[in-house]
Formats: C-alpha cells, structure tokens, sequence
C-alpha cells in the first residue's frame, strides 16, 4: 500500500514533534555538539574576543580539542572559550582528558591544568588583555604519574566564595578527588545554584562544596573596573572552558537548566534525586 505524501509528511511532523518532547522532558543540553563551535566565542589574552589564535579550540572526531600546534611560544596567552548565553542555576556535566605535552613558554603550574569556568563574565566586556574572565573556575587537574594531584578545585580569578560559612581568601581550595593520571577520561559535575551554593562532583563523588559566590578578590588582570564590582553577589553567568597550555580534549559539556524549579525547593531536590538515579 502506498502512503499518501500527506500522510508522510504528518507522520514525519508528528515523530519530529515527540522527539524533541522527548529531549525536552529529559532536561539535557548539549553546550557542545559534537560538530562544530558555532554556539561559543573565544577570547584569548592579547588577542580580540572572537579571535580563535592559531585554531587554538578546534573540533576533531566529535572532540573540542585545546591545542597549541600553532603557537611559537605559549608566553602567556590564556584562553577561552564560551558557551552563547549565561545561565542561573544549573548541573553542568564536563568529560575531559589531558594528552600530549605541554606548549613551549606554559608556566610550571599550568601542567595538565584546564578549568570550567562557572557564573564567569559576558567576554564581550572583557579587554584585549585580560588573562581570565571574572568567574568561579571549577579547576581541572591531572596526575602526573607520581604525586597525588586532585581535581575538581575551586579557584577564584575575580571573585571570593564562602567555605564553611566563612570567607576564604585563598585563590585556589583542594578538593578531597582522587587523582587521575595518564589520558584516561574523566567527568566532573557542577551544581550551580545561583548565588547560594555551588557543588563539584568527580565521578558521581561529592569533593567539595562552598557557598555565597560573588565579585572580588584578585588573581585576574588587565580587566574593566567598570566590570569588577566587588561585592556584588554571583546570581547567573557564562560558562567557559580554558586554555592554560597543556592540551585537553572535551567529548562532553552538557547542562540540565534547573531555573524552572529555583523557586521551589521540593521540586528542586526531586529533580535532583531523578538526574541522579537515571545517570
């Protein structure tokens, strides 16, 4: 029997329209589609936002890779690159991995060093030169083979954070992780709840946990004041992702938007409880 073309053609709408139900009501975005970078925008130091130095952030066989083939000398031009809209409050999923040797000119600490950058400044306000956008940076880290080396730290370029209910003046607090070494895959979790309390995970594990993000400190140069109110409380931002000088691939950057459930605690909490049954 053949099938009328009107009758394809509702069939065809009304599978379209289920699927995309189907996506919605599971709550994931993916930040990065796997085929290209149209939905971020670099900003590397010494250059213009918009301007991806020597292909810096590329896509490779479904990967955003962190590369530095292109460089001479790293000579310190930090990069990153940042999804298209800021967002409130949200559970961030990154897959990542450290490969290779570190760029020529990369600064000691910067080994095996990368980062997700949480609640972090438009970077169309941030100037030419300025290092690190004003964020909370959700720090990555791998192992060098020997030492413990953990990841999932909080570090603060910007910004101060509160730690048992007390401010810390620290730049960068260790988190409790294990260390990874070697290239092997790694997922980190953030749960970001506006200005009230932030959550790192590795592998499902809970490692560290601090409140009350907001504006201040130091650890970030060449930056607007205009733009560094300190003291003003962290609510919403844009999420980036670094280079520091080592190469690193991300598989995955994904986000389940909990906005719709920010006034509600109770319903919050179950849709917590659920994301975290279903992975």
């Amino acid at each position: 029997m053949t099938i009328p073309c009107s009758a394809k053609f509702l069939i065809l709408s009304l599978f379209i329209i289920f699927s995309s139900t189907v996506k919605a009501q599971k709550g994931w975005i993916n930040l990065f589609n796997g085929k290209d970078l149209k939905d971020w925008t670099v900003k590397i130091a010494k250059h213009e936002v918009g301007e991806n130095y020597a292909n810096t952030f590329r896509v490779e066989n479904g990967v955003m890779k962190v590369s530095y083939d292109g460089y001479n000398n790293f000579d310190r031009q930090y990069g990153h690159i940042h999804y298209k809209k800021p967002f409130s409050y949200y559970l961030l999923k990154v897959e990542y991995r450290f490969v290779g040797e570190q760029a020529k000119g990369g600064e000691g600490w910067a080994t095996r060093n990368s980062g997700a950058m949480l609640h972090g400044q438009d970077p169309k306000t941030m100037l030419k030169d300025q290092d690190f956008p004003i964020s909370v940076e959700g720090q990555l880290l791998g192992g060098d083979g020997t030492h413990e080396r953990h990841t999932s730290n909080v570090c603060t370029p910007g910004t101060t954070v509160f730690l048992n209910d007390k401010l810390n003046e620290i730049h960068c607090l260790e988190s409790n992780s294990k260390t990874f070494h070697g290239d092997q895959w790694v997922t980190a979790e953030f749960l970001v709840l506006g200005d009230s309390i932030i959550k790192h995970f590795v592998n499902k594990e809970l490692v560290l946990q601090y409140t009350k993000p907001q504006i201040g400190g130091g650890s970030v140069s060449n930056f607007d004041p205009k733009v560094k109110q300190d003291g003003k409380a962290l609510t919403s931002g844009f999420i980036s992702l670094q280079s520091e000088s080592h190469p690193v691939e991300f598989r995955k950057v994904a986000l389940f938007d909990l906005a719709p459930y920010a006034k509600d605690k109770a319903k919050l909490n179950k849709v917590l409880e659920k994301i975290s049954k279903e992975n």
